[in-house]
């Protein structure tokens, strides 16, 4: 049974008999009555529902007549329709209609803009990279976003579509607090690290995309799943990242080098050993960043003997 609803239109809907502004609305009904003395204001309203239930999800997805949102991850937006999806689709069509098929679907793929053309094949190499990195959907929809902005502007003319998407990941991935290193987004793109950012920044110059150094503490969830370790590691590597940053430490140094040393020290206080090799790996950084980073940790956060004890200990 419908709920009742309060209509919260104030100076809109008034009772006519006492005044108040407390008016229900009674589905069941078709009425809007006042709450304070019950005259009915209004009855016999129409109700611009849909009139079919469902009772299970997929019910509700097979009567529903509203097609898909619209989303810029495809380069027609979900909107444009599509002759043929594939070879497969020429046999489902009747022997004597096959070669008019063939070139209905031949002109309407001749038919598309450039701007489409790029759009559709760097669309795909988007949902590659944004599948690889395990990215979300937010991030998908914000980097798709600046791309076709990017192409209305001319700004890809003369650059290769994968540098461009691979310069956009690594800008909108550490925009939405979920960065991304270099070296990982050059391995899912295929792309060498210096275009990437070279791209990066002309893209970003130009789009007016102000994006601030990247936090270590960002870094560290991840990176301590990928090494397995404890939510007490966790919160010990982002305790002393925060405590490097009010000394001071972290200014003017690699993100991932100092995130890397804060999970190193937190592994061997808390306990759960794991070698600087292990964590460099991981981290995409060598292990003499790992070194010099932990020293300068230790010795300006005055915990050197205590690190040393643990890890003796172990």
């Amino acid at each position: 049974m419908p709920r009742k609803k309060e209509v919260k239109k104030k100076g809109a809907l008034r009772c006519s008999e006492c005044g108040s502004y407390d008016i229900i609305e009674d589905p069941s009904r078709g009425e809007l009555f006042c709450k304070s003395c019950g005259a009915i204001i209004k009855e016999d309203m129409i109700d611009v529902g849909q009139e079919w239930r469902a009772f299970d999800s997929e019910q509700m997805s097979r009567r529903a007549r509203g097609g898909a949102p619209l989303t810029f991850t495809k380069h027609d937006k979900g909107l444009t329709t599509e002759i043929g999806k594939g070879v497969g689709e020429l046999y489902k069509v009747p022997a004597k209609k096959r070669a008019q098929y063939y070139r209905l679907t031949k002109w309407h793929k001749r038919l598309i803009r450039s701007k489409d053309r790029n759009l559709s094949f760097a669309l795909s190499e988007l949902q590659r990279i944004v599948s690889f990195l395990n990215l979300s959907r937010s991030i998908h929809e914000r980097i798709a976003r600046y791309y076709e902005e990017a192409v209305n502007k001319g700004l890809v003319r003369g650059r290769s579509i994968e540098s461009v998407i691979a310069a956009l990941t690594y800008a909108v991935s550490r925009e939405f607090g979920s960065p991304r290193t270099l070296d990982e987004i050059s391995e899912a793109s295929g792309v060498e690290k210096k275009e990437i950012g070279r791209t990066y920044r002309y893209i970003a110059r130009e789009l007016g995309i102000r994006i601030l150094p990247a936090d270590p503490i960002t870094f560290v969830p991840r990176f301590c799943s990928m090494l397995g370790l404890s939510d007490k590691v966790q919160a010990k590597a982002v305790e002393i990242l925060k405590k490097a940053r009010k000394f001071d430490i972290t200014g003017g140094k690699g993100p991932t080098g100092i995130a890397a040393a804060a999970v190193y020290i937190a592994c061997v206080l808390v306990g759960e050993k794991r070698t600087q090799r292990e964590v460099a790996d991981i981290f995409g950084i060598t292990e003499v960043t790992i070194r010099n980073r932990y020293k300068e940790l230790v010795e300006k956060m005055g915990i050197e003997e205590e690190v040393e004890k643990k890890a003796k200990e172990e």
